[in-house]
């Protein structure tokens, strides 16, 4: 496995074990996550910077998920359906950030930038009479955070399972923002 791929698996494990036990050492959350205490402060020397190190892998990942999703050229069910998978491949940042949250992160340019994004992309779509026009395109982006956010968090805690979580978001999601005229039969 590439140092890259070892690195991504450690923050994803790291991530979730904070999510799991948020008030865990750094010698705890070695163990949670089967690494040697050493190996861990080569990583993170203290508790701050991995919080710090987790955020920013947050975010990264996040923009990254949308760039990846091409939603400048997408069709919208198309669209919505990478935008999911790409999100769901880093869901225990996801969830840390969650968890996590401070209201300072929103000031974040990066951030901004990728909600505007997820913005442009909704409102094409209400432009191309894909989706409903009676809520706004910021609302609809709120929506997938929130159907995103709760299912992953859903899915942690047994309530769904796996398989169907990305499913289930898409379907509420499309089914709750189209207009009837695209909505499958």
């Amino acid at each position: 496995m590439a140092e890259h791929e070892t690195n991504e698996a450690l923050q994803n494990a790291l991530a979730l074990a904070l999510v799991e036990h948020p008030r865990a050492s750094l010698q705890e959350l070695a163990c949670a996550v089967g690494v040697s205490k050493a190996t861990l402060y080569r990583f993170c020397p203290t508790r701050e910077s991995l919080l710090e190190r987790l955020q920013s892998s947050s975010m990264n990942a996040y923009k990254l998920a949308i760039e990846d999703a091409n939603l400048d050229t997408a069709q919208p069910r198309e669209g919505v359906r990478k935008l999911l998978e790409n999100c769901y491949k880093n869901k225990e940042l996801t969830l840390f950030t969650i968890q996590h949250w401070q209201p300072e992160l929103l000031e974040n340019c990066e951030c901004t930038k990728a909600q505007e994004k997820l913005d442009a992309f909704f409102l094409k779509g209400q432009q191309s009479g894909h989706f409903r026009v009676d809520v706004s395109a910021a609302v609809i982006t709120e929506c997938f955070h929130g159907l995103f956010f709760t299912m992953i968090e859903a899915e942690r805690l047994g309530r769904v399972p796996r398989t169907r979580v990305l499913t289930i978001i898409e379907l509420v999601l499309m089914e709750g923002v189209c207009t009837t005229s695209n909505s499958p039969s």
